[in-house]
């Protein structure tokens, strides 16, 4: 398989995990801004799922593009990480539909976690296939934001229990840290 179809078919998972957990959005019923506040929760929820699997579509696209070649342990680190991502309809909608609660709360975290490891994985099977001086390599770097990312979600996890809003404080940080963005990549494989 190519680089090129394994990106293909990662864009249209991507695309179908967006289009469902948009049509687990219901509207209030009424006609006035009032009605919406009910609504409020799913929606906040909904915004920092989107905001996660745009960064990761963002970067996985990067990703592949400073890549040259893929192989079989590529294909199924790559599956490894769209399983994941594929949860986030399901763990949105619940913390959304219970307002932030504790259990909802933490299993988000679990699956952004969960994630997070499995491109952490991704991206080291990628490197392995392409050699410490590749242009991969020297792109990646340290890999500080993967390394952060999973070191404030495993503290996220259990926080839902003493307070939710705190593993959402540390949810929005990571999706901050990586959102600013990051041209590593972008510098090495421009022409």
């Amino acid at each position: 398989m190519t680089k090129n179809r394994l990106e293909a078919f990662s864009d249209g998972v991507l695309a179908v995990i967006i289009t469902i957990m948009v049509l687990e959005m219901k509207p209030p019923q009424g006609a006035t801004l009032a009605s919406l506040r009910p609504v409020t929760s799913i929606f906040l929820s909904y915004v920092l799922s989107f905001v996660f699997l745009a960064i990761y579509w963002n970067n996985h696209h990067h990703l592949l593009q400073a890549s040259e070649r893929v192989n079989g342990a590529t294909l199924w680190a790559n599956l490894h990480l769209l399983f994941w991502l594929s949860l986030i309809p399901f763990t949105t909608a619940w913390m959304g539909n219970n307002h932030f609660a504790s259990w909802p709360v933490a299993l988000y975290g679990i699956i952004l976690l969960l994630a997070a490891i499995a491109y952490f994985i991704l991206v080291r099977r990628l490197l392995k296939l392409h050699g410490s001086n590749s242009t991969l390599a020297r792109a990646i770097g340290s890999d500080f934001k993967g390394k952060i990312s999973i070191a404030i979600y495993t503290p996220a996890v259990p926080l839902a229990f003493v307070r939710p809003w705190i593993s959402w404080v540390c949810y929005i940080a990571v999706a901050i840290i990586w959102l600013i963005p990051d041209r590593r990549i972008e510098s090495r494989i421009a022409p």
